[in-house]
Protein backbone atom coordinates (compact mmCIF):
# COMPACT_ATOMS: atom_id res chain seq x y z
CA UNK A 1 0.00 0.00 0.00
CA UNK A 2 1.31 3.47 -0.79
CA UNK A 3 1.48 6.11 1.90
CA UNK A 4 -1.24 8.72 2.24
CA UNK A 5 -0.66 12.35 3.19
CA UNK A 6 -2.56 13.33 6.31
CA UNK A 7 -2.97 16.57 8.27
CA UNK A 8 -3.48 16.40 12.03
CA UNK A 9 -4.30 19.29 14.36
CA UNK A 10 -2.83 19.29 17.86
CA UNK A 11 -4.12 21.27 20.81
CA UNK A 12 -3.70 21.49 24.58
CA UNK A 13 -4.70 23.88 27.36
CA UNK A 14 -3.99 21.90 30.53
CA UNK A 15 -0.57 21.30 32.07
CA UNK A 16 2.65 22.04 30.19
CA UNK A 17 0.95 22.24 26.80
CA UNK A 18 4.03 22.69 24.62
CA UNK A 19 5.81 19.75 26.27
CA UNK A 20 2.66 17.64 25.84
CA UNK A 21 2.29 18.58 22.17
CA UNK A 22 5.95 17.87 21.42
CA UNK A 23 5.72 14.52 23.23
CA UNK A 24 2.58 13.67 21.23
CA UNK A 25 4.50 14.32 18.00
CA UNK A 26 7.24 11.97 19.24
CA UNK A 27 4.55 9.35 20.01
CA UNK A 28 3.26 9.69 16.44
CA UNK A 29 6.81 9.40 15.13
CA UNK A 30 7.32 6.12 17.04
CA UNK A 31 4.15 4.64 15.57
CA UNK A 32 4.79 2.07 12.82
CA UNK A 33 3.54 3.25 9.45
CA UNK A 34 3.69 6.96 10.33
CA UNK A 35 6.33 9.39 9.12
CA UNK A 36 6.33 13.04 10.21
CA UNK A 37 6.74 15.32 7.18
CA UNK A 38 6.54 18.79 8.72
CA UNK A 39 5.43 20.40 12.00
CA UNK A 40 3.99 23.90 12.25
CA UNK A 41 4.92 26.57 14.74
CA UNK A 42 2.91 26.75 17.97
CA UNK A 43 0.10 29.28 18.32
CA UNK A 44 -1.73 30.55 21.39
CA UNK A 45 -5.46 30.78 20.75
CA UNK A 46 -8.58 31.69 22.68
CA UNK A 47 -10.67 28.70 23.76
CA UNK A 48 -14.06 27.99 22.22
CA UNK A 49 -16.79 26.85 24.60
CA UNK A 50 -16.84 27.09 28.40
CA UNK A 51 -14.50 29.45 30.26
CA UNK A 52 -11.01 27.89 30.27
CA UNK A 53 -7.34 28.68 29.65
CA UNK A 54 -6.06 29.61 26.19
CA UNK A 55 -4.95 26.77 23.95
CA UNK A 56 -1.64 26.03 22.34
CA UNK A 57 -2.35 24.75 18.82
CA UNK A 58 -0.37 23.49 15.88
CA UNK A 59 -0.57 21.10 12.95
CA UNK A 60 1.52 18.28 11.60
CA UNK A 61 1.63 16.75 8.14
CA UNK A 62 2.42 13.03 8.03
CA UNK A 63 2.73 10.20 5.59
CA UNK A 64 0.99 7.05 6.74
CA UNK A 65 0.11 3.57 5.63
CA UNK A 66 -2.69 3.50 8.22
CA UNK A 67 -6.28 3.49 6.97
CA UNK A 68 -8.39 6.43 8.25
CA UNK A 69 -10.26 4.51 10.99
CA UNK A 70 -7.15 2.79 12.32
CA UNK A 71 -5.32 6.14 12.31
CA UNK A 72 -8.19 7.65 14.30
CA UNK A 73 -7.83 4.85 16.89
CA UNK A 74 -4.08 5.59 17.13
CA UNK A 75 -4.82 9.29 17.73
CA UNK A 76 -7.42 8.48 20.40
CA UNK A 77 -4.97 6.12 22.13
CA UNK A 78 -2.25 8.80 22.16
CA UNK A 79 -4.78 11.24 23.67
CA UNK A 80 -5.56 8.69 26.41
CA UNK A 81 -1.83 8.18 27.09
CA UNK A 82 -1.61 11.91 27.83
CA UNK A 83 -4.56 11.85 30.22
CA UNK A 84 -7.33 13.04 27.89
CA UNK A 85 -10.71 12.60 29.54
CA UNK A 86 -13.77 13.45 27.45
CA UNK A 87 -16.18 15.07 29.88
CA UNK A 88 -17.76 18.07 28.19
CA UNK A 89 -17.96 19.20 24.59
CA UNK A 90 -15.26 21.80 23.89
CA UNK A 91 -13.99 21.50 27.46
CA UNK A 92 -10.36 21.89 28.55
CA UNK A 93 -7.99 19.07 27.62
CA UNK A 94 -4.46 17.85 28.11
CA UNK A 95 -4.28 16.81 24.45
CA UNK A 96 -6.53 17.00 21.42
CA UNK A 97 -5.56 15.32 18.15
CA UNK A 98 -7.90 15.89 15.21
CA UNK A 99 -7.65 14.13 11.87
CA UNK A 100 -8.17 17.05 9.47
CA UNK A 101 -7.37 15.85 5.97
CA UNK A 102 -6.48 12.49 4.46
CA UNK A 103 -5.20 12.95 0.91
CA UNK A 104 -8.24 14.27 -0.98
CA UNK A 105 -10.61 11.83 0.71
CA UNK A 106 -14.18 12.78 1.60
CA UNK A 107 -15.53 10.30 4.17
CA UNK A 108 -18.51 10.35 6.49
CA UNK A 109 -19.17 7.48 8.88
CA UNK A 110 -20.70 7.26 12.34
CA UNK A 111 -17.27 7.69 13.97
CA UNK A 112 -15.22 9.70 11.49
CA UNK A 113 -15.71 12.61 9.12
CA UNK A 114 -12.94 13.66 6.70
CA UNK A 115 -12.24 16.47 6.09
CA UNK A 116 -12.83 17.54 9.69
CA UNK A 117 -16.37 19.02 9.68
CA UNK A 118 -15.34 22.42 11.09
CA UNK A 119 -11.97 22.86 9.38
CA UNK A 120 -13.18 25.76 7.21
CA UNK A 121 -14.30 27.88 10.18
CA UNK A 122 -11.44 27.31 12.63
CA UNK A 123 -8.61 29.84 12.45
CA UNK A 124 -6.69 27.91 15.13
CA UNK A 125 -6.49 25.01 12.66
CA UNK A 126 -6.18 26.93 9.40
CA UNK A 127 -3.35 29.27 10.49
CA UNK A 128 -0.86 26.51 11.43
CA UNK A 129 -2.03 24.33 8.55
CA UNK A 130 -1.53 27.17 6.06
CA UNK A 131 2.00 27.59 7.43
CA UNK A 132 2.98 24.01 6.53
CA UNK A 133 0.57 23.00 3.74
CA UNK A 134 -0.71 26.20 2.09
CA UNK A 135 -1.46 24.55 -1.26
CA UNK A 136 -3.34 21.51 0.06
CA UNK A 137 -6.83 21.57 -1.45
CA UNK A 138 -9.61 21.01 1.07
CA UNK A 139 -11.77 18.61 -1.00
CA UNK A 140 -15.25 19.77 0.08
CA UNK A 141 -14.73 23.44 -0.78
CA UNK A 142 -12.19 22.80 -3.53
CA UNK A 143 -10.11 25.65 -2.09
CA UNK A 144 -6.50 25.66 -0.97
CA UNK A 145 -5.81 26.07 2.75
CA UNK A 146 -4.12 29.43 2.03
CA UNK A 147 -7.43 30.63 0.53
CA UNK A 148 -9.57 29.33 3.40
CA UNK A 149 -7.41 31.04 6.05
CA UNK A 150 -8.02 34.43 4.42
CA UNK A 151 -11.77 34.33 5.12
CA UNK A 152 -11.69 33.49 8.86
CA UNK A 153 -10.99 35.85 11.76
CA UNK A 154 -7.40 35.09 12.79
CA UNK A 155 -7.06 37.84 15.40
CA UNK A 156 -7.10 35.39 18.34
CA UNK A 157 -4.36 33.15 16.85
CA UNK A 158 -0.92 34.33 17.98
CA UNK A 159 2.43 32.81 17.03
CA UNK A 160 4.41 31.78 20.12
CA UNK A 161 7.20 29.52 18.85
CA UNK A 162 8.43 26.82 16.52
CA UNK A 163 7.22 23.24 16.72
Amino acid sequence: MSASKVAIALGSNLGDSIATLEAAIKALERTPGIEIVIVSSWYQTKAIGPSQPDYINGCVSILTEQEPHSLLQILLEIEREFGRIRQERWGPRTLDLDLLLYDDLILETATLQIPHPRIQERAFVLVPLAEIEPNWVEPVSGKMIQELVKVVDCTSVNLIGNG
